[in-house]
């Protein structure tokens, strides 16, 4: 069975990781009927920082194909994709197409695949924001409709899918994510020096992401500039790994914002250093979903900067406050978690186990896939016979 991983972006990247090892094992213990693993890598994620690191700093095999269609609008950066995408599967035969998330990765393989009947796997699937105005909504939607297989990680999304009358096609797997945090937080206390390099050793701080188009373009950049500097200004250290689109931005939009002493603006980190630099922190402040599930797994209470959020199970299970980005009820969230949480460190495993899965989503996945083609396939030679 040749199956074909689509990645493009950081979160896919931590995805694509336990699949790839529990590949391995699959083949480890299937000598005869091996699983080939082809990984096309979009280039969605072009920085080095975002990108590179993290096949080295996960031992993922480095990609078979490397489209590189760097930056641009949705429109140009799928349409490069799809091109791309699209000539790979004319000329080499592959039995599935796997796709992760909501990127514009996630939509391109999907439509390139499903217009060319082959199979389409889609791991993560079943999210929903309700926010149309998303395009992360958008992918979502379009590559649940069209996927063949709908591997959910929740039972939130088990239950969406359901409402979209997609449960035909629906198996619940737990998160991927869960995997890689089990797998590599040990990895990353002994390989990382970034709490040596930092000087955090001893400091109370907090982690801040900020990089979706709706924080970013428009009047909310300022608002939520201004309130990680009030919560910097009022004594806590926050570490700022700053994407690249916020960094642009914030040049363009906002030339005269100034960071306080305490706001500590760095490069993109590598993942076992962003791990690492979380399982220190006192809380988490993002509009990442990955960062929100990532806290969560961590025992790190988080204030989500979004009006919502698809991952529910990180509100319900206690670890998670969505605040959008108004300065007071980001202070407020803050204060609060100072306040119940003061050690910064909690026990989610509740919320996390009924939630997220038992940790080994990898291996469910694998096994879904391989029973999906092998139904697949016997049932066409039924047909043909």
């Amino acid at each position: 069975m040749r199956l074909l991983n689509v990645v493009g972006a950081r979160p896919q990247f931590v995805k694509l990781a336990p699949v790839c090892r529990a590949i391995e094992a699959y083949n480890g213990r299937n000598p005869a009927t091996p699983v080939d693993n082809v990984i096309l890598h979009t280039g969605q994620h072009y920085d080095p920082g975002l990108s590179d690191v993290f096949f080295e700093e996960l031992e993922i095999p480095r990609p078979n194909v490397a489209l590189g269609v760097g930056s641009g609008s949705h429109g140009q950066q799928t349409a490069r994709m799809l091109d791309g995408i699209e000539q790979l599967l004319l000329k080499d035969k592959l039995d599935a197409v796997v796709v992760y998330g909501d990127t514009n990765s996630t939509i391109a393989a999907a439509l390139a695949a499903v217009k060319l009947h082959i199979p389409v796997v889609h791991v993560e699937a079943g999210l929903r924001s309700f926010n149309r105005r998303m395009p992360e909504e958008i992918n979502r939607i379009a590559t649940d409709h069209v996927s063949d297989l709908l591997l959910a990680p929740t039972p939130t999304a088990v239950r969406n899918l359901e409402a979209e009358r997609l449960s035909s096609r629906t198996k619940f797997t737990g998160d991927v994510m869960l995997d890689a945090i089990h797998f590599n937080r040990e990895i990353a206390k002994r390989r990382s020096s970034i709490m040596d390099r930092f000087e955090l050793s001893g400091v109370d701080y907090a982690v801040a992401t900020v990089h979706r188009a709706e924080n970013t373009d428009g009047p909310r950049l300022q608002q939520v500039m201004d309130a990680l500097a009030r919560v910097a200004s009022d004594g806590l250290t926050i570490v700022l790994p700053l994407h690249p689109r916020t960094s642009n931005k914030l040049k363009t939009d906002l030339p005269q914002w100034r960071p306080p002493q305490n706001l500590r603006i760095v490069e993109p980190l590598g993942y076992l250093d962003m791990l690492r630099l979380v399982d220190g922190a006192k809380l988490v402040l993002t509009d990442s979903g990955g960062l929100q599930k990532e806290a969560f797994f961590l025992g790190k209470p988080c204030v989500t900067l979004r009006d919502e959020t698809e991952w529910v199970e990180t509100v319900e299970g206690g670890g998670n406050i969505v605040v959008g980005v108004d300065v007071a009820a980001i202070l407020n969230a803050v204060g609060h978690w100072r306040d119940k949480i003061a050690t910064g460190s909690a026990d989610f495993s509740s919320g996390i186990r009924s939630g997220f899965g038992d940790g080994a989503a990898a291996d469910h996945t694998i096994k879904a896939i391989v029973e999906f083609l092998q139904t697949s396939r016997d049932g066409a030679a039924t047909l043909n016979g």
